[in-house]
């Protein structure tokens, strides 16, 4: 079979069945596993096991069930109720400043949980009753918590972050450091965003009126709130830049101070382990049957020609090599709307990072820009992840296309944070080059 016959039915088949409604992981491997014995008969499943068993014996695997069991206890450990009556404290006062504080808590929840369902949805039953009873515009209530939790996976420790680098043998712990910039940057786009919007239009973002706002004792006392997710924060990624921890000894150090937190809050207790261990079970369970079937359909294209001519291809792009940076980044965003990022990772970064490192392009940069083009798919329509976590903590009566209609600002202030990572690398870079290995 020519390498342009092999690519039409592959990736034909591919569509046909998540287009039917097949899971990835066994779209993904049960294509790979069907084309192998058709061209090269039984014994081609050895290749397969070989390469899905060294992928399975990655120490760094470790890392993606134990920040995920992090993720799970900091949800339910009352550490975003605290710190969410510390931002009312401080910035209720502020035209849209509920809105802003809600975008400062899931940054720093980003830092601490590595997944981005944790802030969604722990900021969509806390902050957004707040928001609409003190009369916030909806879109903005909705919007700012969708993008906010999206920065999970851009803000380090980022479980797509680690199955990016387990794939594709980037430095984990670079990549950890170069999302630091690019994560603070689009938070500062949606703040600002936000601040600009409430002064041009009171009504969005009103301010809490001068007899309900807390009094200096008040506000004080209330900064204890983020003395503990510090704490756990400087554990994870101090550690790591330092040079002290791996992440997977890192994710370790990370859940200890979760469930130090737990303790602290009074909250930890047997059913809430349980809880966390079942979600971390589920969540891990996907992944790994996730990357399982992603190695089948890999080990079939790169045995077929497909990946070559795919980069042929791309390179073939005309207007330099640019133009071929944002013709993959469209790709990414595209597939961002229809599949998992974990399956876009297994799909493309065999084609793509060759390209990158052909046309002189840092490939931890290009790392970068990847995981920010999935954060927007988190919000993308219709199967981005943090649409769905709002519209199951949504007050009745919330429409699909009002969460849509919110996102819509997010998902350009997004692509402007994409663009600017694109003309300033340094952004993505420079922490990195600083780390001490």
């Amino acid at each position: 079979m020519s390498p342009e016959l092999a690519t039409i039915v592959l990736f034909g088949c591919l569509v046909l069945f998540l287009a039917l409604g097949l899971p990835l992981a066994f779209t993904l491997g049960g294509v790979g596993v069907i084309g192998i014995l058709l061209l090269w008969g039984p014994s081609g499943l050895m290749v397969v096991a070989s390469q899905m068993y060294a992928a399975m014996g990655k120490f760094t695997l470790v890392a993606v069930p134990l920040f995920i069991f992090m993720a799970m206890l900091l949800e339910r450990a009352g550490v975003a109720d605290d710190m969410y009556t510390m931002m009312h404290r401080w910035m209720a006062g502020l035209r849209g400043g509920l809105a802003m504080g809600t975008v400062g808590i899931c940054t720093v929840f980003a830092a601490m949980s590595g997944i981005s369902g944790a802030a969604t949805s722990s900021m969509g039953v806390i902050a957004l009753p707040e928001m609409l009873k003190r009369r916030y515009d909806r879109k903005i209530a909705i919007g700012c918590i969708a993008a906010g939790g999206a920065l999970g996976i851009l803000i380090p420790p980022s479980v797509i972050m680690i199955l990016y680098g387990v794939y594709t043998g980037e430095s984990i712990g670079a990549m950890f450091m170069g999302g630091v910039f690019p994560g603070l940057v689009l938070a500062s786009l949606f703040i600002v965003y936000i601040a600009i919007r409430c002064w041009l239009r009171p009504e969005e973002g009103p301010p809490l009126p001068l007899h309900e706002r807390a009094t200096w004792g008040q506000k004080l006392a209330s900064l204890r709130a983020v003395i503990l997710p510090l704490v756990i924060v400087a554990m994870v990624l101090g550690s790591i830049y330092f040079g002290v921890c791996t992440p997977s000894e890192a994710a370790a150090m990370g859940v200890l101070g979760a469930v130090i937190s737990a303790a602290v809050y009074r909250r930890l207790n047997w059913t809430m382990v349980k809880e966390a261990c079942y979600r971390t079970a589920g969540l891990s369970g996907m992944i790994i049957w996730i990357l399982a079937g992603a190695y089948c359909f890999t080990a079939l294209y790169t045995a077929t020609g497909v990946s070559h001519l795919l980069q042929e291809l791309l390179l073939s792009v005309p207007g330099g090599r640019y133009a071929v940076l944002v013709t993959m980044q469209l790709v990414f965003f595209v597939l961002g709307c229809f599949l998992d990022p974990v399956g876009i990772i297994m799909i493309c970064t065999p084609i793509f990072v060759p390209v990158v490192q052909a046309l002189g392009f840092s490939t931890l940069w290009f790392a970068i820009l990847f995981v920010v083009n999935m954060e927007m798919a988190y919000l993308t329509p219709p199967f981005g992840f943090n649409l769905f976590y709002m519209r199951a903590v949504a007050p009745p009566g919330t429409t699909m296309m009002e969460i849509y209609r919110s996102v819509g600002p997010f998902v350009g202030l997004q692509a402007l944070g994409l663009a600017l990572i694109i003309l300033f690398p340094s952004i993505a870079l420079w922490l990195p080059q600083t780390m001490l290995h």
